[in-house]
């Protein structure tokens, strides 16, 4: 399972080696042999640097071997693609209209610190369809490359142009170099791809038999228009930019959302993932956390699944190509006009979300790509520079914090830059809320530095080394992290942090956050499931997570650096997790082996025996009861609370929990449920209800953690609350100002009801209940807006006694909330 990691520090060893890299306080000079070149005359040698003096003769001859170079072999012009090449620059990395040009030139500036040879790699659509190169122009280092960046510019560039880089260098696994010529590599920079048009049919390769992984290209930028003007249309349409603490989060997977969805457009697109937004509206969704829409390739894992028959899918996404462009095949339109019909539907679908006044924030997984460890793909990083992309061990192993086979050696320079730039682009071109880091903990590791000698010098008496700092150790401020935290242009942009990796690194609390970051809180899901399922010992953990969680968060931060979650894609769905005590993933065809062990679950039975579907209508109760006070739970507390699709309506995936490979049921909103009130006896109407609750009361969104002033905790009898080991019982007063409505919350987690004595409401007031998780629908939420004026009179009128004694009796196993409203 991924991003499940729970415990452990990190200390810097990963799955192969035990480098070490050295911080130092300054650059040193060298005292080793040094290169230098001429462009001009292409003449290029090795010069020894403070050569040693020869007792009692004279300094010794420096010595410069030549090795004469041809000159460089002039470029031509591309029939229907370019005219002749010309030198371009380095300005910018990727493809690029040239602003300005009259020409109207396409630059290309990619980097490799150590290539050999570069070369463009030119297509049509039409050749690379066929598997036949279009032009490939030949780089020269005297002319074409700065630094590290090799680049060239092609005048008159046609727009339905592709490209990739065929690039040369050592093939030493040893010390990190796997250049490999034969491939041609995807930009890492590119803006649109093409590969496969459609989601989940195979590729063909030149002699017509079947390809998973067909050749990948870029698309190069269509033509700069004379007005400036985008080339779409947002119509004026602009962001809600609610504040962190109004948001209500929603899980949701573009193909998993609509799959199973009537609609207008093809089922599985952005295009149709528009069409729910009206349902996500009326639920009281205001942000939509999108599981990875980057490039990926949903065959990686192309295989039967010996267990259901049907192939295995990579239907989460999480094992990313290229960052910079949408999944070509979540779009209706494919890879229409070169792949950036996709990029516009990707914004048509921002757009009518933000028109709707839901705010977009993208799953973003720069912990690792799809390339894998050794035994992986050349795809893109791995052939331009691998040891600069990628965390590699001094003996050429990949370090594997991420559990999936490499990990980006994001502290690096030129790789902060990189994900620094991508962020950038998804807010200024596709105008994204915000973003969720998968396994963010990975992007505070130090990263892997190859040749820091030749860098900075080797160290002396004079200049010792200051510290020696393991690869992967985590740091207190990472250069990445605080480059994110203090970039103009992603100021406001809502930053989520998955604050844990695969490699035993736990940082919730703890992730470095430069007062802008939040968080998953993994420990509210973990002491949330423990209270509600009646585990000793967690009465006052659960009162933390309801106030927010300050002893995490009150560091300078506010209750919305908490994103409060029961589920999430990974792991038990809510039904399943009062459905069973134990995983069920033989459907994954791996025997079981897989997924998470520790659930936190319970079945609401006996034993393992009860797991699964009951007739027993005991239990069956229960399960309705536990998910609501799950619920309750989510929607009280302090913080930001996040659901999991489907969840609103119960829905299942028969107990497994890393649902990962499969393109059906298990991971594909039910609508026939979903567009039923009454689902989950009634359980999606009782979700809409309280965010419905939350969003029209600031008690339970207060703009700082909670304190004496505004809330108090009760027992059984007011002030007295009950924090012993054994308690199963948490209830509270809560008032935002003198002025808002004050609320009664109790949670009953024992197994046997708790007579309570209700405080005193304030003067000239009476208790109301708002909700009791132990009635049936609609009174569970009595004072929903769609219940009947007589039924409502009914239900008051048979609790009226008890209330004007302020006593109320907390079934066993249930939840109840109570609102001070004026005596009439």
């Amino acid at each position: 399972t991924r991003g499940g990691a729970r415990g452990g520090t990190g200390t810097g060893t990963g799955t192969f080696g035990t480098g070490t890299r050295r911080a130092r306080a300054r650059a040193r000079a060298r005292t080793t042999t040094t290169t230098r070149s001429d462009a001009t005359t292409g003449a290029s040698g090795k010069v020894e640097a403070n050569p040693p003096m020869a007792r009692g003769k004279a300094p010794m001859t420096t010595v410069v071997k030549t090795t004469t170079r041809t000159p460089p072999k002039p470029l031509a012009a591309v029939r229907g693609v370019c005219e002749t090449p010309t030198r371009g620059n380095a300005q910018a990395l990727g493809a690029t209209r040239v602003r300005g040009d009259k020409d109207d030139s396409v630059n290309f500036a990619v980097f490799s610190s150590s290539a050999t040879a570069v070369s463009l790699v030119l297509w049509t659509p039409e050749a690379l369809a066929k598997g036949e190169i279009t032009a490939e122009i030949e780089l020269d280092d005297r002319v074409n490359k700065t630094g590290s960046v090799w680049h060239v510019a092609l005048p008159k560039c046609a727009e339905n142009v592709l490209y990739g880089y065929r690039v040369d260098g050592p093939y030493e696994p040893e010390k990190g170099h796997r250049f490999d010529r034969s491939k041609v590599l995807l930009d890492p920079y590119a803006k649109a791809t093409v590969s496969r048009p459609r989601y989940g049919e195979l590729g063909k390769k030149a002699d017509g038999s079947e390809d998973c992984w067909p050749q990948y290209a870029g698309a190069v930028p269509k033509k700069n228009k004379k007005d400036d003007r985008e080339d779409f249309d947002w119509q004026g349409v602009t962001s809600p930019n609610r504040p962190m603490s109004d948001l209500v989060v929603y899980e949701a997977h573009v193909r998993g959302m609509t799959a199973d969805l009537k609609t207008k457009a093809q089922p599985g697109t952005y295009a149709a993932l528009v069409e729910t937004l009206p349902y996500l509206k009326t639920l009281g969704v205001n942000a939509i956390e999108l599981m990875p829409c980057h490039e990926f390739n949903e065959l990686e894992y192309h295989s039967v699944n010996p267990a259901t028959g049907e192939f295995r899918r990579n239907f989460w996404g999480y094992s990313t190509v290229n960052f910079f462009s949408p999944m070509t095949r979540y779009a209706e339109a494919g890879d229409k006009d070169c792949g950036r019909a996709a990029a516009q539907e990707f914004k048509y679908m921002v757009r009518e979300a933000h028109r709707a006044g839901i705010e977009v924030i993208m799953d973003v997984v720069f912990n690792h790509t799809a390339e894998g460890n050794e035994e992986g793909l050349t795809l893109s990083f791995r052939g331009l520079d691998n040891r600069v992309y990628y965390m590699v061990a001094p003996e050429g192993q990949f370090y594997n914090y991420s559990g999936c086979g490499n990990t980006m050696n994001c502290n690096h320079a030129v790789v902060r830059e990189f994900i620094v730039e991508c962020l950038r682009y998804w807010v200024l071109e596709y105008h994204i809320d915000g973003f969720r880091f998968d396994l963010a903990s990975i992007l505070t590791r130090a990263s892997s530095e190859w040749d820091r000698a030749n860098i900075f010098g080797e160290p002396t008496a004079e200049t010792p080394m200051l510290e020696e700092v393991a690869i992967g150790t985590p740091l207190q401020d990472p250069p990445l992290i605080d480059a994110i935290s203090n970039d103009p242009v992603l100021a406001g942009t809502k930053l989520i942090a998955e604050a844990w990796d695969a490699g035993g690194l736990y940082q919730v609390g703890s992730f470095p956050h430069f007062g802008v970051w939040s968080e998953w809180n993994g420990k509210f899901r973990d002491d949330v499931r423990n209270f509600i399922r009646g585990v000793d010992g967690y009465a006052g953990l659960f009162a933390e997570r309801l106030c927010g969680s300050p002893e995490l968060y009150a560091d300078g931060r506010t209750p919305a650096a908490s994103i409060n979650f029961v589920t999430a894609h990974d792991g038990f769905t809510l039904r399943d997790c009062v459905t069973y005590n134990e995983k069920n993933n033989i459907a994954n065809g791996e025997e079981n082996r897989d997924g998470e062990e520790h659930n936190q679950s319970w079945n609401c039975g006996l034993t393992c025996e009860d797991d699964g579907e009951s007739c027993d209508p005991e239990i069956c109760s229960l399960r309705d009861r536990q998910m609501r006070n799950f619920m309750v739970a989510l929607f009280v507390a302090q913080g930001v609370p996040m659901l999991y699709m489907g969840d609103e309506y119960g829905h299942t995936k028969c107990g497994n929990n890393n649902t990962y490979c499969h393109d059906n049921w298990m991971n594909w909103v039910n609508w026939d449920e979903a567009n039923d009130p009454l689902a989950g006896e009634g359980l999606a109407r009782f979700v809409r209800q309280l965010t419905t609750l939350r969003k029209d009361n600031s008690a339970f969104r207060l703009p700082a953690f909670p304190t004496a002033e505004n809330i108090q905790w009760h027992g059984h009898t007011p002030g007295v609350p009950l924090w012993e080991e054994d308690s199963r019982f948490v209830a509270f007063t809560l008032q935002d100002t003198t002025e808002s409505p004050k609320f009664y919350v109790a949670f009953n987690a024992h197994h046997e009801p708790a007579f309570v004595k209700l405080p005193t409401p304030p003067e000239g007031q009476r208790w109301k209940l708002v909700l009791d998780t132990a009635l049936e629908t609609p009174f569970d939420f009595v004072s929903g807006d769609d219940v009947a004026e007589a039924d409502l009179y009914t239900a008051e009128a048979m609790i009226l006694p008890s209330l004007r004694r302020n006593a109320y009796v907390c079934v066993d196993r249930s939840a109840v909330i109570f609102q001070a409203v004026p005596i009439e």
